[in-house]
């Protein structure tokens, strides 16, 4: 019976141990894509490609690292058969991760704007693009913290973030509309300059996405349902 017990002690802290290194797999790519945008956001600054071109080159990193975090993900779904919280937690890594690529990839999308030398010429948008790429970077720390703590007030508080990312973006988006009808001959620089601020504010959804797994993650329940709305005014009391 002694050695049943000591067994058993034994899987459920292997099994406990797995869950961490889950965790901590995630974190990984989450601060590896931090210093992504912010080495995007200096070659954007800096105007410099080379830079930019290993911010783009890196993203590959990426993609790997979430097809290892899924494949983790399916054997631990495979040979543990998850419940409850347990399996939250496996399904909140699993979706996270899938977010964490997405980011790779729009970050990546900004990066090639300065490979190919289509850096906007009006100081006015291009300090609008880093305003914004600096509110991502805020918003990317505060949704890892909220992820690695599990902590409910902070992924509530960090989802909000969104809200001046948007303002920011719909500012930015006016100003290159009228950099576009003042020099229609550059249409085709205006438009990769679009994508890239559209990729600013992706970034801004995919961590509020992540915002709201840390939400299910903790109750059980989406974020937008009727029966939260009452949990999250006291969150934010």
């Amino acid at each position: 019976m002694r050695r049943q017990i000591q067994l058993n002690t034994h899987i459920s802290a292997k099994y406990n141990q797995e869950l961490e290194n889950l965790k901590h797999s995630v974190l990984t790519m989450g601060g590896v894509l931090e210093q992504q945008l912010v080495n995007t956001l200096v070659a954007l600054k800096e105007n410099a490609p080379s830079l930019a071109e290993r911010v783009a080159l890196n993203d590959s990193r990426i993609d790997s690292m979430e097809s290892q975090v899924e494949q983790e993900c399916m054997r631990i779904i495979a040979k543990r058969n998850p419940t409850a919280g347990d399996l939250r937690l496996v399904m909140t890594v699993s979706k996270t991760a899938t977010d964490l690529e997405r980011i790779g990839d729009e970050i990546a999308r900004v990066a090639k704007l300065v490979t190919k030398d289509r850096i906007p010429a009006s100081d006015i948008v291009l300090s609008g693009m880093m305003d914004i790429g600096n509110r991502n970077v805020a918003m990317m720390r505060a949704t890892f913290d909220a992820f690695a703590r599990q902590d409910d007030k902070a992924a509530v508080i960090a989802h909000k973030l969104d809200t001046q990312i948007d303002k920011v973006y719909k500012k930015i988006i006016e100003q290159t509309a009228a950099e576009i009808q003042s020099n229609p001959q550059d249409i085709a620089i205006w438009m990769d300059v679009l994508w890239a601020i559209r990729s600013f504010e992706r970034i801004g959804d995919r961590c509020k996405n992540i915002c709201e797994y840390v939400i299910y993650l903790t109750y059980g329940r989406d974020l937008h349902s009727s029966s939260m709305k009452k949990t999250v005014k006291k969150l934010l009391k």
